[in-house]
């Protein structure tokens, strides 16, 4: 998406003109941003208007990756994001923002609106594997099997191969119960 179809509160017009435009329904809210109105919401826009909190090094994970993947209408109220270098890093941490220091790999990773963003895979298996903290997940790994039909069985096959990974029986029951939906 090209930066100029991006408004951030406070660059190019305050956030009170900002939300004038989108009462007038010129804009819509995305995230952090704005975007004009007929502009289509895919996965580039939705990056692109949450980069400012993913920074160099890191990676939206979770129910963030999920939602720029297309799970759900509204973005997290909290986002995700983990490491993807090897070498560690001062987390930049508010309210809005949970940083997970553990590393995705490369293979885990793919470029979209000029963000690193966990594979629909990675996401659907970090959902899982977080179930058993955090039930807000559920609604997450749901949205992103819709999406993904397939991705519910093929996540569970390789949660079945892992060793020793804290929420793995709780994940793989939700992951099986989500594809016993799908047939």
């Amino acid at each position: 998406m090209h930066p100029a179809f991006l408004y951030l509160p406070g660059a190019r017009l305050s956030e009170a003109e900002l939300s004038a435009a989108r009462i007038d329904g010129h804009v819509f809210e995305i995230g952090d941003a704005y975007v004009p109105a007929d502009l289509i919401e895919t996965a580039d826009v939705r990056a692109t208007a949450i980069a400012t909190l993913v920074r160099p090094g890191t990676a939206a994970s979770g129910p963030t990756a999920a939602w720029i993947h297309g799970a759900g209408d509204v973005p997290p109220a909290v986002h995700h994001v983990k490491r993807a270098v090897d070498r560690r890093l001062r987390p930049h941490v508010n309210a809005r923002l949970v940083f997970h220091d553990t590393v995705l790999p490369a293979s885990d990773l793919q470029l979209i609106g000029g963000i690193a963003v966990s594979t629909p895979a990675r996401t659907m298996l970090d959902l899982a594997t977080t179930l058993h903290r955090d039930p807000r997940m559920k609604p997450w790994m749901e949205r992103l099997a819709r999406l993904f039909p397939e991705l519910s069985s093929e996540t569970a096959s390789v949660l079945r191969s892992l060793r020793r990974v804290p929420g793995s029986r709780v994940g793989l029951a939700a992951l099986e119960r989500l594809d016993l939906r799908r047939r």
